[in-house]
């Protein structure tokens, strides 16, 4: 959109027949291999996945002053953040394998802020998960479009995600009459299902790689934690398409 090419991936699973879809919305530093792995492990589990790129040009951004410049933009921006969802969305249900009465959208960190803004916006969205999103929204009003189920996930730990933050998305849940249940993992910080990543968006094994991340306080990788989030997500998606 607005004549940015968008680079993100598709991953199919095995099969023929319409499957549930789920649409990926990466962190705030862009694609990189984690996230595409992401979309792969969910094609194997069964469901047509693709990792959106809300960026342009599918590259993960090593510089932080570049990475939080983009992403204040954004975030200051929910009719551009729902529209890039929107566009995901529509390369989604545009694949002849999704079954687009079983669509979920899920995000990490700003990308679950987005998947929220997407079903704020009152997409046709059966179960939204959000990964240590940002839980406050400038148009509250809008959680009365829900449709489907939403499911956070956030660490007891996280500076970025306060307990008043909390609060207030019980009450727009709450006010609205959504479906929803919040997660809250204890002693896990910022950005907890994200392991270290090389400069040139790989996984990495290195703890000099963790020790780098942790620059930023409040951030750190939770092995745990991303693992029960995980299979969180998996409960709510058995128990909204199956």
């Amino acid at each position: 959109m607005d004549d940015t090419v968008m680079v993100g991936r598709m991953a199919l699973p095995k099969g023929t027949d319409p499957r549930p879809a789920v649409l990926i919305a990466h962190e705030g530093a862009g694609l990189n291999d984690h996230q595409l792995h992401r979309a792969e492990r969910l094609a194997e589990l069964g469901y047509v996945a693709f990792a959106l790129d809300y960026y342009g040009g599918g590259q993960w951004i090593a510089d932080r002053e570049e990475m939080f410049a983009r992403l204040n933009v954004l975030l200051a921006d929910p009719d551009r953040m729902r529209a890039l969802g929107r566009a995901g969305l529509g390369v989604l249900l545009d694949e002849p394998r999704t079954d687009p009465s079983r669509v979920a959208a899920i995000g990490y960190c700003a990308g679950g802020t987005m998947a929220l803004e997407l079903a704020r916006a009152g997409e046709d969205i059966k179960a939204v998960v959000g990964f240590h999103p940002s839980l406050t929204t400038k148009r509250p009003e809008d959680a009365a479009r829900i449709v489907g189920k939403v499911l956070v996930c956030v660490g007891s730990e996280d500076p970025f995600i306060t307990q008043e933050h909390r609060l207030l998305f019980e009450e727009e849940m709450r006010a609205a009459g959504v479906d929803w249940r919040l997660n809250l993992y204890g002693g896990a910080q910022h950005s907890f299902t994200h392991p270290p990543i090389t400069p040139d968006g790989r996984v990495s094994e290195d703890p000099a790689a963790e020790a780098e991340r942790a620059v930023t306080p409040g951030i750190a990788y939770d092995r745990a934690s991303d693992e029960r989030s995980w299979r969180a997500m998996l409960d709510l998606f058995d128990e909204t398409f199956n």
